[in-house]
């Protein structure tokens, strides 16, 4: 039994929060930024909840499948090679079965939610399903995980508000660029060995101005979620955002192409950055409340 959840932990990465959570924080954005406008605290943190239950079982199923499609891949990688799908230690067909009950789950959380978020749910299948197939195809993979992983801005604004608007749609370009920055510094743990067999990212693309890249992507997504900031709130609690900002940039400053354990540092640094773009949105949607 042991041997069972030990090997169910190692494939949803459990053991490692950090992916849930880099999932989890723009939906709190989101919801934080659509409860400006709507103002109902009860459902507010019910939503919160719901949304942080369903980025740990998506992001648990996303990851089970992730690594079925790239058995052969892991298998090549150092830092991989020892995940369970990889070493052999975890049959597929109850991988599969884990996913089922993984998605099974997910989609009873989707159903809480009004019609139009249900819908938006379902959609974003397609991000999450086709994603690992992206680094075969494409240099940008990591922009399709960020399509992937922040679509949660815009199924929180409709769980709360039942319509679009401009507002999560800029909030979720900026959120884009954002993973895009730091799924990058990610990929570089893994970047020479993805090169000699044939694997693509952002990381190996932009070898040559790493720099460059990671501060354009950091500096537009700051552009526009400073854009959305202001279109609702000016006042000393940019303070906030601000601090979100600098986390970005200091992760340029700590991360090394060829340490991968600098890249991590950098990379799970933005658990932190994460928390401070939520408690930005956050604490203008309770000042809101009480004007």
């Amino acid at each position: 039994m042991s041997f069972h959840i030990k090997n169910f932990i190692n494939v949803t990465r459990l053991n490692k929060p950090i992916g849930y959570l880099l999932l989890f924080w723009p939906c709190a954005c989101g919801l934080s930024l659509a409860n400006y406008f709507a103002q109902d605290l009860i459902t507010f943190f019910y939503y919160l909840f719901l949304f942080f239950s369903g980025s740990v079982l998506m992001r648990s199923a996303g990851c089970i499948v992730n690594d079925i499609i790239d058995e052969k891949i892991d298998k090549k990688i150092s830092r991989t090679s020892l995940r369970p799908i990889a070493s052999g230690s975890l049959n597929k067909k109850l991988a599969w079965f884990y996913v089922l009950v993984l998605c099974s789950l997910a989609f009873f959380v989707l159903i809480q939610f009004n019609f139009l978020t249900i819908l938006l749910g379902i959609f974003s299948m397609i991000f999450a399903f086709t994603y690992p197939f992206m680094k075969r195809i494409t240099y940008w993979p990591q922009l399709f995980l960020g399509f992937t992983f922040n679509w949660g801005i815009i199924m929180a604004w409709t769980s709360m508000n039942n319509s679009i608007s401009y507002l999560p749609f800029i909030l979720y370009f900026g959120a884009i660029f954002w993973t895009l920055g730091y799924d990058t510094i990610y990929g570089l743990q893994d970047a020479s060995e993805d090169e000699i067999i044939g694997v693509k990212s952002t990381a190996i693309k932009f070898k040559k101005n790493l720099n460059l890249f990671i501060i354009s992507c950091y500096l537009i997504s700051s552009v526009l979620i400073t854009y959305v900031f202001l279109n609702i709130e000016k006042s000393f609690f940019i303070i906030f955002l601000f601090l979100f900002m600098l986390s970005l940039f200091y992760q340029i400053k700590i991360y090394s192409p060829k340490k991968p354990d600098r890249c991590l540092k950098a990379f799970k640094f933005n658990n932190f950055s994460g928390f401070l773009l939520f408690i930005s949105f956050f604490i203008i949607s309770i000042k809101n409340l009480w004007n």
